[in-house]
């Protein structure tokens, strides 16, 4: 179930969105990239493995930055890529692109990345902190 609200973040929470919203983007195309070319040489990757490859990537050098937003919509990143994968094998959906900066941007949180304080009407997010609902 969810809910569309509309709030105004503040312009240090912009940029941590913005930011969010590309390392979503980057964990899914790398993702996708890893289990393409893992199919193409006749393996198999599921979820769990690539959960396991993104803790590996995140400690990298060159990805660290992966570490400055919340982990929870990298984890779904996963999930997603996981859930298109499953409809393309049961012939549901066509096999999984790669999204572009210029589409729709996303990210979501579950259960234990927010919290929802219905009496004041705020929304506090993980690692982006308390946002007031309009």
């Amino acid at each position: 179930m969810g809910y569309r609200s509309r709030f105004y973040p503040t312009p240090e929470q912009q940029h941590l969105l913005a930011r969010t919203f590309g390392c979503v983007r980057y964990v899914y195309n790398w993702a996708l990239r890893l289990r393409t070319d893992a199919w193409h040489q006749g393996k198999r990757i599921n979820y769990n493995a690539t959960s396991a490859a993104l803790t590996q990537l995140k400690q990298a050098k060159q990805t660290q930055w992966l570490n400055e937003v919340s982990s929870v919509p990298l984890q779904q990143a996963l999930r997603h890529l996981q859930g298109a994968f499953a409809n393309f094998f049961e012939q549901r959906a066509a096999y999984p692109t790669f999204k572009r900066k210029g589409q729709k941007q996303s990210a979501e949180y579950t259960r234990s990345g927010f919290k929802w304080e219905a009496g004041n009407r705020n929304l506090t997010i993980a690692r982006l902190g308390r946002l007031k609902i309009k």
